[in-house]
């Protein structure tokens, strides 16, 4: 798997930036607009099911299921910021990631955070 399989996050110059910390060197929260979320929640492929189940038994990275959970994170938190540039926001502070078994089909991934609007000091 190459690292665009594995990896996410946002790229260089976001528009909104996310971060997981309470605020940002160099800039104050101008306004805070509130709690954003971005929600998704997979259902399990039958083939990935049966390969890890299969792989469980030798040991070792689920790789299909690395691959789902990234693809699954990357949606929630692009869903995220979607959520927080309609409201106005330029951040997200204090983002965070849940992840929970929904009802024994799927998984359900939420990204949160406080969406701000921050300004340079």
């Amino acid at each position: 798997m190459g690292i665009d399989e594995f990896g996410g996050g946002q790229g260089p110059q976001p528009d909104v930036l996310v971060v997981t910390t309470n605020d940002v060197p160099g800039h104050r929260v101008q306004e805070v607009l509130g709690e954003v979320f971005g929600l998704t929640v997979r259902s399990r492929h039958l083939g990935s099911q049966i390969g890890a189940g299969l792989k469980s038994m030798v040991g070792g990275e689920l790789k299909g299921l690395t691959k789902t959970l990234v693809q699954t994170r990357n949606q929630a938190m692009e869903r995220l910021v979607a959520q927080a540039r309609a409201r106005g926001a330029n951040a997200v502070l204090m983002f965070r990631f849940d992840v929970t078994e929904a009802a024994d089909v799927g998984t359900e991934v939420c990204a949160y955070g406080t969406a701000v609007v921050l300004t340079r000091e």
